[in-house]
């Protein structure tokens, strides 16, 4: 494992310190270094709410014993870290990821779908239209892996072998709900579980609202397939609402209780309807749109990027070198080539596509000349 630096470590220990959302970390971090942030905070016996408390000569012998359970950490401004996460007024500090994918490349092309815990069966069967529609069409499907709506989305895509996002709040190490260990187990073995709270950390009522906001943010899009009007899920459309996210909802009936938060967005005009994948990924596709990630642009006149081959991964360039320039490949023989999973290649195509390096042609992908 290499040895991280000072300041890396010091940022990480941060990160372990202060609760998600604490108002003015981020702009202090920024102002004077996670460093002198974290020293202030310790020398004030910690004003601020905490999370737990790590030293950052503690932080290497966590991190390798993370390493060995299969998670890693990413802060702002590395490779994998998402960098629409800064349009949060207080981004996360860090994030701790368990699973296959480069967040960032699946987050480039990705929906957020949220909704009721006691959803209905009208509500499980919109869910699998959309979440399942979106995923096996490249498209990661984010939500918070709760009952109801979340777990309906995310095994929807993991039915299609589609990449899939489930940002909790709590540990990535934790199971919450318990009765979803196998299903977080899943998604991480073929997706991505992440939070930005450090490992061992308990799902506590405060740190749902905190959780919202990173949904909201990680996600080009949200949609809200059922929700009563005070809720979760209301909660993390507001969020995307501010920070200039489309906002979508599936309408339900007038007479269904779990239906009148998503009506009522609807009725305020805040939200678009929608009622399958194809409509939302037409909302969220237009021309020069990229999702909010200033790391990639769209292409010159012929579809590509000159910058866009030095923009990818060691994994992507492994992709794209196994898509051939006639015909097609699926997506399965694609990933037996480059050597990665199904679910993983998907998410490298998604992102080949945005760059103009790849097209879909029917069942199979390209590469473009």
């Amino acid at each position: 494992m290499t040895q991280a630096s000072p300041q890396r470590l010091g940022a990480i220990a941060l990160a372990c310190l202060v609760e998600p959302g604490t108002a003015g970390v981020a702009e202090l971090v920024a102002e004077h270094g996670a460093e002198e942030v974290l020293a202030r905070l310790r020398g004030q016996g910690s004003a601020a709410r905490v999370v737990g408390r790590i030293l950052p000569e503690q932080v290497p012998e966590m991190l390798a014993e993370m390493s060995r359970r299969g998670v890693r950490v990413v802060l702002p401004g590395e490779p994998e870290f998402p960098s629409q996460l800064l349009d949060l007024a207080e981004p996360p500090l860090a994030l701790w990821i368990r699973g296959p994918l480069d967040l960032r490349a699946a987050a480039l092309r990705s929906v957020a779908v949220v909704g009721a815990r006691a959803c209905t069966a009208y509500g499980e069967r919109a869910t699998a239209a959309v979440a399942g529609g979106l995923a096996e069409d490249g498209w990661a499907v984010v939500s918070g892996g709760a009952f109801g709506i979340d777990a309906a989305a995310h095994r929807a895509a993991l039915a299609v072998v589609g990449p899939t996002v489930a940002v909790l709040a709590c540990g990535v190490d934790v199971a919450y709900p318990r009765a979803h260990d196998a299903l977080l187990a899943r998604i991480a073995d073929a997706g991505l579980v992440v939070s930005e709270l450090p490992p061992g950390s308990q799902p506590l009522k405060h740190r749902f609202l905190a959780r919202n906001r990173v949904i909201a943010a990680l996600s080009r899009g949200t949609v809200v397939v059922e929700a009563a009007r005070r809720s979760g899920a209301m909660a993390t459309a507001s969020r995307a609402l501010e920070i200039g996210r489309v906002v979508m909802a599936v309408p339900g009936p007038v007479t269904s209780m779990a239906s009148s938060g998503t009506n009522r967005l609807l009725h305020e005009q805040v939200a678009r309807a929608v009622s399958d994948s194809a409509e939302v990924a037409s909302l969220l596709t237009g021309p020069g749109s990229l999702g909010g990630d200033p790391g990639l642009q769209v292409g010159t006149r012929d579809g590509t990027h000159p910058a866009a081959l030095d923009g990818l991964t060691d994994e992507a360039r492994t992709v794209l070198g196994a898509l051939p320039s006639r015909g097609t490949r699926t997506v399965e023989a694609a990933a037996e080539r480059a050597g990665i999973s199904p679910a993983a290649c998907l998410a490298h195509l998604g992102l080949l596509e945005i760059v103009g390096l790849a097209r879909r042609v029917g069942p199979g992908w390209r590469r473009c000349a």
